[in-house]
């Protein structure tokens, strides 16, 4: 049997086809059908078959703006096609990293539970301004968010994530201020909503009245702090969004159930110990569930996805 068929054909032995590096001359033949070269041959077969197919382009950024180039890889999109890329830096096109690739390779293969589904999350640490020069501030990594945001990747979500970092395949929103946080939760949902909001940021409780300049060294200061909104208050009056809220603390079983009695959908329970950490225990809590899991903040990400995953399809039966 030829190789295209053994490996990408009915009933083939391939579970994705992986086109890296790919040149506009070969996305443009894909998107028109014409088969004359083993690359092509095996795109035909895979996409004849509904083989998942994904292209990692390579050219000169100029190249992309050619209309042609354009629509073919609009039309090779409308197909189900996934592109990952290009990186987009100084002022060039650059192929995607190999981390990045592999992550799509990983959504690709996953099946997709959550295509379609827009997941907004709130991840790690935010720094308030005591002077010009210090700051207020939790120990949040940002570790687990940051877990979330590329497992909802993985499992075929669109992912907006409100954090300092910058994550690959994901809509990144740098913040740094509790209040900037908030302003930007807010702004996605007035443009696009939000399927799924998992509030996984340590989000300022209070902000200190700011000193302009740097307070003296030496002597004993005082600082006043300020309350600050409750982000999570505000977004549990959106409809239709499924709300996932993450409680830290040694006391934490009457929080949470207070949390679900509010209407939202999964509550996350840990201790101080798993912030700053790699590694992490947490309770899963649900109206219905309630489990323990461990591991590091990959594994639970996957736990949690689990879970959820699961929640949803109760509560919305196909």
């Amino acid at each position: 049997m030829v190789e295209h068929v053994l490996f990408c054909g009915d009933g083939g032995s391939a579970d994705l086809l992986l086109i890296a590096p790919c040149t506009a001359n070969t996305i443009s033949k894909i998107a028109c059908g014409i088969d004359d070269t083993p690359v092509t041959t095996f795109a035909t077969t895979a996409l004849g078959s509904r083989l998942p197919v994904l292209v990692v382009p390579a050219m000169h950024h100029s190249m992309y703006r050619h209309p042609a180039v354009a629509e073919n890889i609009t039309r090779l999109q409308q197909w189900g096609v996934l592109f990952a890329g290009p990186k987009r830096e100084e002022g060039k096109a650059k192929i995607a990293d190999t981390d990045e690739i592999v992550l799509w390779c990983e959504r690709a293969v996953s099946g997709m539970p959550l295509a379609g589904k827009r997941v907004l999350i709130t991840s790690g640490a935010c720094r308030e301004m005591v002077d010009d020069v210090r700051v207020l501030t939790t120990r949040s990594s940002g570790r687990m968010g940051q877990a979330l945001a590329m497992q909802a990747f993985r499992l075929g979500a669109d992912v907006t994530i409100v954090h300092r970092d910058i994550l690959p395949g994901v809509t990144n929103i740098r913040v740094e201020t509790a209040q900037e946080m908030r302003d930007a939760v807010h702004a996605v949902f007035k443009k696009s909503g939000a399927d799924i909001y998992i509030s996984a940021a340590a989000i300022s409780d209070f902000a200190p009245e700011r000193v302009t300049g740097k307070i003296p060294s030496g002597a004993p200061v005082t600082l006043r702090l300020l309350p600050l909104p409750k982000l999570l208050d505000e977004v549990c009056q959106q409809d239709q969004t499924t709300i996932v809220a993450f409680k830290i603390g040694e006391d934490t079983e009457k929080p949470a159930h207070a949390l679900l009695e509010k209407g939202i959908a999964m509550v996350i329970t840990n201790t101080r110990e798993s912030m700053g950490s790699p590694n992490g225990a947490y309770r899963i809590m649900t109206r219905n569930t309630d489990r323990g899991v461990s591991g590091t903040k990959d594994e639970i990400a996957i736990a949690i996805w689990e879970d959820l995953l699961a929640n949803l399809r109760k509560s919305h039966p196909e």
